[in-house]
Protein backbone atom coordinates (compact mmCIF):
# COMPACT_ATOMS: atom_id res chain seq x y z
CA UNK A 1 0.00 0.00 0.00
CA UNK A 2 1.28 3.45 -0.82
CA UNK A 3 1.13 6.38 1.56
CA UNK A 4 0.44 9.00 -1.10
CA UNK A 5 -2.73 11.09 -0.82
CA UNK A 6 -5.55 10.71 -3.28
CA UNK A 7 -7.47 13.75 -4.46
CA UNK A 8 -10.93 13.28 -5.91
CA UNK A 9 -12.91 15.78 -7.93
CA UNK A 10 -16.08 16.29 -5.89
CA UNK A 11 -19.32 16.95 -7.72
CA UNK A 12 -22.69 17.73 -6.14
CA UNK A 13 -24.52 14.84 -7.84
CA UNK A 14 -21.86 12.23 -6.94
CA UNK A 15 -22.18 10.69 -10.40
CA UNK A 16 -25.87 10.00 -9.87
CA UNK A 17 -28.21 9.33 -12.75
CA UNK A 18 -29.87 12.27 -14.48
CA UNK A 19 -33.28 10.61 -14.04
CA UNK A 20 -35.03 8.20 -11.71
CA UNK A 21 -37.83 5.71 -12.46
CA UNK A 22 -41.38 6.28 -11.27
CA UNK A 23 -44.52 4.32 -12.05
CA UNK A 24 -46.53 6.10 -14.75
CA UNK A 25 -49.78 5.85 -12.79
CA UNK A 26 -48.30 7.86 -9.88
CA UNK A 27 -47.09 10.85 -11.93
CA UNK A 28 -49.39 13.83 -11.44
CA UNK A 29 -50.02 17.22 -13.03
CA UNK A 30 -47.24 19.79 -12.25
CA UNK A 31 -44.75 16.95 -11.74
CA UNK A 32 -41.84 16.28 -14.10
CA UNK A 33 -41.34 13.55 -16.70
CA UNK A 34 -38.92 12.75 -19.53
CA UNK A 35 -40.64 12.73 -22.94
CA UNK A 36 -38.53 12.05 -26.06
CA UNK A 37 -35.34 12.54 -23.98
CA UNK A 38 -36.39 16.03 -22.87
CA UNK A 39 -37.20 17.08 -19.27
CA UNK A 40 -40.83 18.26 -19.19
CA UNK A 41 -43.29 19.69 -16.69
CA UNK A 42 -46.55 17.73 -16.81
CA UNK A 43 -49.51 19.96 -17.71
CA UNK A 44 -52.13 17.28 -18.36
CA UNK A 45 -52.59 13.62 -17.40
CA UNK A 46 -55.45 11.42 -18.55
CA UNK A 47 -55.87 7.72 -17.86
CA UNK A 48 -57.80 5.39 -20.15
CA UNK A 49 -59.07 1.91 -19.38
CA UNK A 50 -58.49 -0.50 -22.25
CA UNK A 51 -59.96 -3.88 -23.26
CA UNK A 52 -60.39 -7.06 -21.25
CA UNK A 53 -56.69 -8.02 -21.13
CA UNK A 54 -55.08 -4.64 -21.87
CA UNK A 55 -53.36 -2.23 -19.52
CA UNK A 56 -54.74 1.11 -18.42
CA UNK A 57 -52.77 3.77 -20.28
CA UNK A 58 -51.62 7.20 -19.11
CA UNK A 59 -51.56 10.01 -21.64
CA UNK A 60 -49.09 12.73 -20.63
CA UNK A 61 -48.89 16.23 -22.08
CA UNK A 62 -45.74 18.01 -20.99
CA UNK A 63 -43.96 21.27 -21.72
CA UNK A 64 -40.17 21.15 -22.15
CA UNK A 65 -38.75 23.10 -19.19
CA UNK A 66 -35.98 24.62 -21.36
CA UNK A 67 -37.53 25.19 -24.80
CA UNK A 68 -41.23 25.53 -23.92
CA UNK A 69 -42.23 23.00 -26.62
CA UNK A 70 -45.30 20.84 -26.02
CA UNK A 71 -44.61 17.08 -26.04
CA UNK A 72 -46.94 14.10 -25.59
CA UNK A 73 -46.46 10.48 -24.55
CA UNK A 74 -48.68 7.46 -23.85
CA UNK A 75 -47.40 4.88 -21.34
CA UNK A 76 -49.09 1.85 -19.69
CA UNK A 77 -49.86 2.97 -16.13
CA UNK A 78 -48.09 -0.04 -14.60
CA UNK A 79 -44.81 0.73 -16.43
CA UNK A 80 -42.04 2.99 -15.18
CA UNK A 81 -41.29 6.42 -16.67
CA UNK A 82 -38.11 8.42 -16.31
CA UNK A 83 -38.44 11.47 -14.08
CA UNK A 84 -35.66 14.07 -14.31
CA UNK A 85 -33.85 15.42 -11.25
CA UNK A 86 -34.72 19.12 -11.54
CA UNK A 87 -32.75 21.57 -9.41
CA UNK A 88 -33.25 25.29 -9.02
CA UNK A 89 -30.42 27.44 -7.70
CA UNK A 90 -30.26 31.19 -7.13
CA UNK A 91 -27.14 33.16 -8.06
CA UNK A 92 -26.33 36.86 -7.89
CA UNK A 93 -25.71 38.49 -11.27
CA UNK A 94 -22.29 40.13 -11.46
CA UNK A 95 -21.83 40.95 -15.14
CA UNK A 96 -23.19 40.44 -18.66
CA UNK A 97 -20.53 39.99 -21.36
CA UNK A 98 -20.79 41.25 -24.95
CA UNK A 99 -21.26 37.72 -26.34
CA UNK A 100 -24.37 37.04 -24.23
CA UNK A 101 -22.79 35.09 -21.37
CA UNK A 102 -23.53 36.04 -17.75
CA UNK A 103 -21.15 36.04 -14.82
CA UNK A 104 -22.82 34.78 -11.65
CA UNK A 105 -21.71 34.72 -8.02
CA UNK A 106 -22.07 31.30 -6.35
CA UNK A 107 -22.83 30.76 -2.65
CA UNK A 108 -19.24 29.69 -2.03
CA UNK A 109 -17.98 33.03 -3.39
CA UNK A 110 -16.73 31.72 -6.74
CA UNK A 111 -18.01 32.73 -10.15
CA UNK A 112 -19.98 30.76 -12.71
CA UNK A 113 -19.36 32.00 -16.25
CA UNK A 114 -20.72 29.23 -18.49
CA UNK A 115 -24.37 30.32 -18.79
CA UNK A 116 -25.88 32.27 -21.66
CA UNK A 117 -28.64 34.86 -21.29
CA UNK A 118 -32.13 33.32 -21.62
CA UNK A 119 -33.87 33.24 -25.00
CA UNK A 120 -37.22 34.32 -23.50
CA UNK A 121 -37.65 37.94 -24.66
CA UNK A 122 -39.41 39.35 -21.56
CA UNK A 123 -36.94 37.75 -19.12
CA UNK A 124 -34.01 38.84 -21.30
CA UNK A 125 -35.15 42.48 -21.36
CA UNK A 126 -35.86 42.45 -17.59
CA UNK A 127 -32.33 41.20 -16.88
CA UNK A 128 -30.66 43.66 -19.29
CA UNK A 129 -32.74 46.65 -18.10
CA UNK A 130 -32.29 45.84 -14.41
CA UNK A 131 -28.55 45.34 -14.87
CA UNK A 132 -28.30 48.56 -16.89
CA UNK A 133 -29.99 50.47 -14.06
CA UNK A 134 -27.41 49.09 -11.61
CA UNK A 135 -29.89 46.99 -9.62
CA UNK A 136 -28.80 43.99 -7.58
CA UNK A 137 -30.34 41.01 -9.39
CA UNK A 138 -30.70 37.40 -8.31
CA UNK A 139 -31.28 34.95 -11.17
CA UNK A 140 -32.82 31.49 -10.73
CA UNK A 141 -31.06 28.78 -12.72
CA UNK A 142 -32.92 25.56 -13.47
CA UNK A 143 -30.82 22.49 -14.17
CA UNK A 144 -31.94 19.04 -15.34
CA UNK A 145 -30.33 16.24 -17.35
CA UNK A 146 -27.04 18.08 -17.82
CA UNK A 147 -28.64 21.31 -19.10
CA UNK A 148 -28.89 24.64 -17.32
CA UNK A 149 -30.86 27.76 -18.10
CA UNK A 150 -31.84 31.00 -16.39
CA UNK A 151 -35.57 30.74 -15.67
CA UNK A 152 -36.36 33.55 -13.24
CA UNK A 153 -35.28 36.85 -11.79
CA UNK A 154 -35.53 38.59 -8.42
CA UNK A 155 -34.70 42.23 -7.80
CA UNK A 156 -33.17 42.81 -4.36
CA UNK A 157 -32.80 46.57 -4.75
CA UNK A 158 -30.05 48.95 -5.92
CA UNK A 159 -26.37 48.09 -5.46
Amino acid sequence: MSDEEHHFESKADAGASKTYPQQAGTIRKNGHIVIKNRPCKVVEVSTSKTGKHGHAKCHFVGIDIFTGKKLEDIVPSSHNCDVPHVNRTDYQLIDISEDGFVSLLTESGGTKDDLKLPTDETLLSQIKDGFGEGKDLIVSVMSAMGEEQICGLKDIGPK
